[in-house]
C-alpha cells in the first residue's frame, strides 16, 4: 500500500534550492584550508572527540566554536521562526536574510585564513537547518542527507517485502540528495576559480531566496491562496 500525502509547490522549490546551497556550502568548507565540513556536525564532533582523546586544546577549542556555532545558529532559528511546523506565513525570509549576512561576513575571515569564518558559516548552515524543520510529521532539512539515504533505505526494504509505503518521504530525499550533490558539485567547480569567495555565490542566493519568499508570502496571503493545502 501507498501512502499519498502532498508538500506546497513553495516547499518543494524552497527546499531544492536551500539544499543546493548546502551542498555549495559544505563544498567549500572541504575545499578550503580546513577541509571541514560546514553543515553538518557528525564529523567535527567526531574531531572534537579525538582533540579532547588527544590533549589538543586548541583543536578542541576550534571544534567547539565550530559546533556552538551551529548550535546557535538553529537558536536563531527558533527565535526568528518561533514554530516547528512548515507553514507559509513564518518568518523564513528573515531568517534566509540573516543566513545571507552570515555568508557575506565569513568570506573576507575566510580569505585571510581565519577559522571564525568557517564558524559564521556553520552559524549560517544551522540557522538554515533549524529553519525546515517539519511537515505533516515529515522531517525536511536541507544541509545533511545521512537520514534521507537512511530513509530511502527504509522505504525500499519496506516496499520489497509489500509493505506501506510513504511517497511523499521518498520524493523528498530524492530532492534533498539531488540538489545537495549538484551544490557541491557546482560549489568544486566554483571554488577553483573563485577559492574562499565561492561562499559569495550561496550568500547571494539565501539573499534572493529570503527576498523573494517575503515577496511571495505577501502576494499569497493578499489572494487569500491556502498555500497548506499545496
Amino acid at each position: 500500500m501507498t501512502v499519498l500525502r502532498r508538500l506546497p509547490r513553495w516547499a518543494w522549490i524552497g527546499g531544492g534550492i536551500l539544499a543546493f546551497i548546502a551542498g555549495m556550502v559544505n563544498a567549500a568548507g572541504y575545499m578550503g584550508f580546513r577541509h571541514q565540513s560546514i553543515t553538518n556536525l557528525t564529523g567535527s564532533t567526531s574531531l572534537l572527540g579525538i582533540a579532547v582523546g588527544t590533549g589538543d586544546g586548541g583543536e578542541t577549542w576550534h571544534w567547539l566554536l565550530s559546533i556552538g556555532a551551529f548550535v546557535m545558529g538553529a537558536l536563531l532559528s527558533g527565535l526568528i521562526v518561533q514554530q516547528h511546523t512548515l507553514k507559509l506565513g513564518r518568518r523564513y525570509g528573515v531568517a534566509l536574510v540573516l543566513e545571507s549576512l552570515l555568508l557575506f561576513a565569513a568570506v573576507p575571515l575566510l580569505d585571510a585564513g581565519s577559522s571564525y569564518g568557517l564558524d559564521l558559516a556553520a552559524m549560517a548552515a544551522g540557522l538554515q537547518n533549524g529553519m525546515a524543520s517539519t511537515y505533516s510529521g515529515m522531517v525536511f532539512r536541507t544541509t545533511h542527507v545521512s537520514g534521507m539515504f537512511t530513509d530511502l533505505g527504509i522505504y525500499i526494504g519496506q516496499r520489497l517485502r509489500g509493505l506501506e509505503v510513504d511517497t511523499l518521504r521518498i520524493r523528498v530525499c530524492l530532492l534533498v540528495v539531488s540538489t545537495f550533490t549538484c551544490g557541491s558539485a557546482v560549489g568544486a567547480l566554483l571554488f577553483r576559480v573563485l577559492g574562499e569567495r565561492t561562499l559569495l555565490i550561496p550568500a547571494v542566493l539565501t539573499g534572493l531566496c529570503g527576498v523573494g519568499y517575503g515577496v511571495y508570502r505577501q502576494f499569497t496571503l493578499i489572494r487569500g491562496i491556502d498555500a497548506d493545502a499545496g
